[in-house]
């Protein structure tokens, strides 16, 4: 906290905003203009989080040359959801440049949002890198017309943008929601979230010592919160399957100091490993030749009999195990694997260096506390730009796979432990269905208090789905109270998001 004020009094945190200010408030106070920026968060349990608040909508101007197009950017979608929460205009997030742009000259920002095309599908009409001419007649003057998000100067050159992979492109000036930009402040010492993000975190309530579970990790911000809570004392196992979101992942842990975090390439409806995998490798109990080798969180699994090359049976299925120089034995399936990786190149998901452990899996019982915040449709982040391709379908898709991954999560905590699943929409199928759900196919399962109790309760009651033949359950009253919903149009001026806390009892076998 004194370090953000020492910043504020040599107005180095400023970012063009008037009257930044640090002060006191009591939780749940709207901010009124004039008011403190960055302020304590009073609820209990939140001793650690500062508030910081911005302001807007603000009417944007579009300070051109007399008579001469101005020069413009244009931005994903994502970019500009970025932009609108106080981030800077990054590299990967340029589609378009008007041309002759060079660094220092002030740029007009606009988003391109997805549009229909055919198959019934949604595209942003713009090859990334095309000259942009500041004109009606330019192609994409529709697709950007009435979606400027703010002005800023331009980082580099507009060959500098489309040859480099990372950096700041463009440095906002004007924008529609005014926000201080936190990048490269206190590093290591403060990491920005949601309110509710944090509050999950908290709700998790982990101790030194124990083993906790993060199954869908990235970025990391509920990661780290959880290793800070602990005291940096015990173990974290953080999943994701892109090798550059654990890369992401690391990093984190490593500004912010963190040595209790494991993190794993790993996709999250494989986290359960199956207790008789030696079985599986096709290896006889009674051969005393036999030498299995294997780590709980390692990458490969060495079989060894004798000098010889084994055949090992999974599932119905032959592999066949190959003796490499080193000693390790490598399947065919791996060889061709690492072969198309040679032809074709690391792919997108693999694309930042750097290497990342994978894993098998870990094996039942094995965790004290799980957190589990779902992929989900993500109907509550603001701003949200689009949310064409949402349909009924898609939305009970989500559940679907909401579902099988907390299967694995029941699987993977011990007796007596706790789970905690947390989503970021306002679908009650993906939230209050999910907890009926859990409810009913895990009797071991009980509802938990939450503390901290910031958001409102959940959805009373159930609704039959249009064209659909039964009806989606939702909670009852009482359940209603034990859950946090934090709904977007409340006084509390959050993102939508939803918090469960499950107590786990006696697994049955």
């Amino acid at each position: 906290m004194q370090k953000l004020l020492n910043l504020v009094n040599q107005n180095e945190l400023c970012g063009g905003m008037n009257g930044l200010e640090i002060g006191e408030q009591n939780g749940g106070e709207q901010a009124h203009e004039g008011s403190y920026l960055v302020h304590k968060c009073s609820y209990s349990g939140l001793e650690n989080v500062l508030f910081v608040r911005g302001s807007g909508p603000h009417v944007l101007h579009c300070d051109g040359q007399p008579g001469q197009p101005i020069k413009e950017i244009i931005v994903s979608r994502k970019c500009a959801e970025s932009v609108l929460r106080g981030a800077q205009v990054y590299v990967p997030g340029v589609l378009a440049c008007s041309s002759h742009v060079e660094k220092g000259d002030t740029v007009a920002v606009s988003v391109a949002i997805e549009q229909p095309v055919k198959d019934n599908g949604w595209a942003v009409g713009i090859t990334r890198g095309i000259v942009l001419q500041g004109l009606q007649s330019d192609a994409q003057y529709e697709e950007r017309k009435g979606l400027y998000i703010g002005q800023g100067i331009a980082a580099m050159s507009r060959t500098g943008i489309f040859r480099v992979l990372h950096g700041v492109a463009v440095e906002m000036t004007e924008r529609a929601y005014k926000l201080p930009s936190f990048n490269d402040v206190l590093e290591g010492e403060i990491f920005l979230q949601n309110l509710p993000s944090i509050v999950a975190a908290c709700v998790l309530d982990p101790q030194p010592g124990e083993r906790i579970l993060d199954m869908c990790a990235a970025p990391g911000g509920k990661t780290t919160a959880i290793a800070i809570l602990m005291g940096d004392e015990g173990e974290i196992v953080a999943l994701d399957r892109s090798h550059n979101k654990v890369m992401g992942i690391l990093k984190l842990a490593d500004e912010m100091g963190l040595s209790c975090i494991k993190a794993y390439k790993l996709d999250a409806l494989k986290s359960v490993r199956k207790t008789n995998e030696a079985r599986n490798l096709g290896v006889a109990d009674n051969c005393s030749e036999a030498n299995v080798t294997t780590e709980e969180n390692s990458v490969s699994c060495h079989t060894t009999i004798g000098a010889k090359v084994t055949n090992a049976g999974e599932d119905s299925s032959t592999t066949t195990v190959m003796q490499t120089d080193a000693g390790r034995y490598v399947s065919k399936a791996d060889l061709r694997k690492n072969l198309r990786r040679m032809r074709n190149g690391t792919g997108r998901s693999n694309c930042s260096g750097g290497r990342v452990e994978d894993s098998k899996g870990f094996f039942p019982s094995s965790f004290d506390r799980v957190l589990l915040d779902a992929p989900c449709s993500a109907l509550g982040l603001r701003p949200r730009l689009f949310v064409g391709e949402e349909t009924l379908e898609s939305l009970r898709k989500n559940a679907t796979y909401q579902r099988r991954m907390f299967d694995q999560a029941v699987k993977l905590v011990r007796p007596g432990g706790v789970i905690v699943y947390s989503t970021c929409t306002i679908n009650p199928g993906e939230n209050e269905g999910l907890v009926r759900y859990a409810l009913d196919t895990y009797k071991f399962l009980s509802l938990g208090s939450q503390h901290p109790k910031v958001g409102g309760p959940g959805i009373i009651g159930s609704r039959k789905l249009p064209n659909k033949a039964y009806t989606e359950e939702w909670l009852t009253a009482h359940e209603a109270q034990l859950v946090q919903r934090f709904d977007p149009s409340s006084s509390l001026d959050t993102m939508g998001f939803f918090i469960a806390k499950f107590n786990v009892g006696h697994k049955e076998d």
